[in-house]
């Protein structure tokens, strides 16, 4: 079977999480071939791989949200817009009503078309526009509504755009752009198509609009529905939805996906990889250690802060941020610079690693993520039998305290960005050795018997067969 998986802002420019989680997907599935429809930011990334891809990855489709920047389109032109065209237009710009998304999609990937802008640019647009703002945003200066929804939309217009490889199943790893990518090869092929939402995209866009200063308080609003539509585009396409924990499947279902189509498929590691882990490290010292990416989300700031408190407390202390901050260098400065003005000293950032030569020197990890889903950093760590002080994001409650399996605590759930919590939470379990060595035990047990590598890809496989079954007789594609 040939299975196209859609990533965006992921695999395989990214270490981690997702990126991690597609790897091992299509690595430990030999019997298929896998094509990579992957939506990046920039055209700088192209080629740029951080992975050695299996052999059994026989395509990357590479597409990217900056391809606009080259595009020269003419004004004013007319493409005899219809009525029907034009009010789908209007829905998925800001007005109510079902966006007929099949219609839209037809609409947009024209031949008359020859670039993107040539719409953005025509009549039938300022049209549309015109009337949205009279009927919506009456108060908004035309040409700031007109900027602001080109940037909007226009990487919606070039994705869809983009040639979708022929596959037998189509497996989108979030919702966005890459959902509806994923709708769109449903449509396009007639094959099945598979939804995964390791965290609830539509709530993450909308935590960073929120926060967003390029964003005007008056177009926040805009920009976060527009969100939540394209989402709606991937759930109501989607044969099957899958996700990792039961707050995730609620979430949806009051996001309009139907409840039937979702199945939990929790992450899983590889117990056995941490059974050999090097342990020694200089007895005075506490190492505290994040296996994270160094991007805003993750909230490293507020890491840093909290470990300046516990170096009051302990001056022993080292932090280890171990992860890759080369995709957002600017936040990776903002870091270093909050070390400098901190006077924090042994704070060491190891930019990406093997995780495996330093998770075993740790004495307690940190993560103080403003959202997650299940984070696979976190079972990383509970696998090597480690105790985390984590804030109260996805999963990661349900990670630490179990749901009701008798094994207890491995580790402290704290509130996201309270700095005197995360930091007390630290120093609770620096001064308790015994405490420390029960909550890393807990957290080995509870990995061992509910998120076990082996189950994630016995349960993907089975979903793939399944799925790949519902064609009814329509032409595979052979591997």
């Amino acid at each position: 079977m040939r299975i196209c998986i859609i990533a965006e802002g992921s695999y395989p420019y990214v270490t981690g999480g997702v990126s991690s989680w597609i790897h091992e997907i299509a690595t430990q599935m030999q019997e298929h071939e896998f094509v990579i429809f992957t939506i990046a930011a920039q055209r700088s990334q192209q080629g740029k791989f951080k992975y050695e891809l299996p052999p059994n990855v026989v395509e990357v489709k590479e597409t990217f949200l900056d391809s606009y920047l080259t595009e020269e389109g003419k004004w004013g032109r007319r493409f005899k817009l219809e009525e029907t065209d034009r009010e789908n237009l209007l829905r998925l710009l800001g007005d109510s009503g079902t966006i007929e998304w099949e219609r839209l999609f037809t609409l947009l990937r024209r031949k008359q078309y020859t670039r993107v802008s040539d719409f953005l640019q025509s009549k039938d647009f300022y049209d549309v526009l015109q009337e949205l703002c009279m009927k919506c945003y009456p108060l908004v200066p035309y040409t700031e509504m007109f900027w602001t929804v080109r940037s909007m939309i226009l990487p919606l217009f070039l994705t869809i755009r983009e040639e979708i490889p022929a596959a037998d199943l189509y497996h989108s790893v979030s919702t966005g752009y890459a959902g509806v990518v994923g709708a769109l090869a449903k449509i396009l092929y007639n094959k099945p198509y598979l939804l995964t939402e390791h965290g609830i995209y539509s709530r993450e866009r909308e935590e960073e609009i929120i926060k967003a200063d390029w964003v005007k308080g008056y177009f926040k609003d805009l920009w976060i529905q527009y969100f939540y539509r394209l989402s709606s585009c991937a759930y109501d396409h989607a044969d099957q939805v899958t996700t990792l924990f039961n707050r995730n499947r609620e979430i949806e279902i009051e996001l309009g996906c139907e409840a039937n189509k979702i199945q939990i498929i929790p992450n899983g590691v590889n117990i056995a990889k941490y059974e050999q882990l090097d342990r020694e490290k200089p007895a005075q010292q506490l190492f505290v250690g994040a296996i994270i990416r160094v991007v805003p989300i993750k909230d490293i700031k507020t890491m840093l802060q909290s470990f300046a408190l516990v170096k009051e407390e302990i001056p022993d202390a080292v932090f280890y941020v171990m992860g890759s901050y080369e995709e957002d260098e600017e936040y990776y400065e903002e870091c270093i610079r909050l070390v400098s003005s901190l006077q924090l000293k042994d704070v060491i950032f190891t930019g990406a690693v093997n995780i495996m030569e330093y998770v075993g020197k740790m004495d307690i990890l940190l993560l103080t993520s403003i959202s997650e889903g299940q984070p696979l950093a976190m079972l990383e760590g509970m696998a090597a039998g480690k105790p985390y002080v984590a804030t109260n994001v996805g999963s990661c409650k349900e990670l630490l305290e179990g749901l009701d399996d008798g094994i207890g605590p491995a580790g402290i759930v704290v509130p996201v960005m309270h700095v005197e919590q995360i930091a007390q939470a630290v120093i609770k379990l620096a001064n308790s050795k015994r405490l420390r060595e029960q909550y890393g035990e807990n957290a080995y047990q509870r990995v061992s018997r509910y998120y076990r590598h082996e189950d994630v890809i016995s349960n993907y496989r089975k979903l793939y067969l399944e799925l790949g079954g519902k064609a009814n007789g329509r032409d595979r594609i052979r591997a």
